[in-house]
């Protein structure tokens, strides 16, 4: 059975641009033809293969298509400039899903070994950048997941280590004289986000329950950095953030020779891709100097 390429097309132009009129925009028909298109292909895989919400987001079956129909415009662009024939000059483009400390620390400097390519960052936990990948929205991706997306391959990049940390005046009045789960148990925790369950893994470690609920969520790793050198809570920091600041006096570990690591893995769809297969090179042989084997 064939894929129509004008109707796989459309399910990903809804998809990119969240809905059904601005898809219709985008490729210059009406919204009536991206709906009978989307039915029409629906009608032949025998799925529903869009949610109809605000935005769009494709189903499980959707996403099989719209990571499809994302590798056949790779590898038709790939065609056009083996061929020299690329159009108006338009770039490669290649969009990664990416964890916030890796963007902060290693990941960008892999990126500018890569030269003559756009690329659009996506920055999600290491925990769930995978789920970008298996929905089609990225090309690869930053995980801490070792079972490859259908469709992907993997390989591993090393191990991000974290110390934790406070400030030390915070250390001396919130955590020091008490044993350690029991301290972090009360005191203020800086997190990044509702997923980020690092801090308490580390508290469970200790053998405590879970970190305070008194905690400071701050979205970005510098913030999340900026917030535990002020003294709003302590936090588990990447060791190459914490150790300038460890030398500067600005933060204290709170148990040395303490850490966590987390295994990071780069996925990537199985396409025969120059590009793909450049940044693939890249963000190894980067990862490999910047992270512990």
């Amino acid at each position: 059975m064939d894929l129509p390429l004008d109707q796989v097309r459309t399910l990903l132009a809804v998809v990119d641009e969240g809905t059904f009129d601005a898809a219709a925009a985008a490729l210059h028909v009406t919204p009536s033809a991206v709906s009978q298109r989307v039915k029409a292909l629906e009608q032949r895989t025998g799925r529903v293969l869009l949610q109809r919400t605000k935005p769009v987001r494709p189903t499980d079956s959707g996403a099989v298509l719209v990571r499809y129909a994302r590798q056949l415009a790779r590898l038709e662009r790939d065609a056009w400039g083996e061929l020299g024939l690329s159009g108006a000059g338009e770039p490669t483009r290649v969009s990664v899903a990416v964890n916030a400390d890796s963007l902060a620390t290693w990941f960008l400097p892999a990126l500018s070994r890569v030269p003559g390519l756009c690329f659009e960052l996506h920055r999600e936990d290491e925990g769930h950048t995978a789920v970008l990948l298996r929905e089609g929205l990225v090309m690869a991706a930053v995980t801490s997941s070792p079972d490859p997306v259908p469709g992907c391959t993997a390989r591993p990049l090393g191990r991000m280590r974290y110390l934790p940390v406070a400030e030390p005046e915070f250390a001396r009045t919130r955590i020091a004289g008490r044993p350690l789960p029991e301290a972090l148990a009360a005191a203020p925790v800086v997190v990044f986000d509702r997923k980020d369950d690092f801090q308490d893994g580390y508290v469970r470690r200790l053998g405590g329950v879970s970190a305070a609920a008194l905690r400071h969520y701050v979205p970005t790793s510098e913030g999340f950095l900026d917030a535990v050198t002020a003294g709003l809570g302590w936090g588990m920091v990447p060791e190459v953030q914490a150790h300038p600041l460890l030398d500067e006096g600005l933060l204290t570990l709170l148990a040395p020779g303490e850490w966590m690591e987390v295994t990071l893995y780069w996925q990537q769809w199985k396409l025969d891709s120059p590009a793909l297969a450049a940044l693939a090179d890249a963000v190894t042989a980067t990862a490999a100097r910047a992270l512990r084997g």
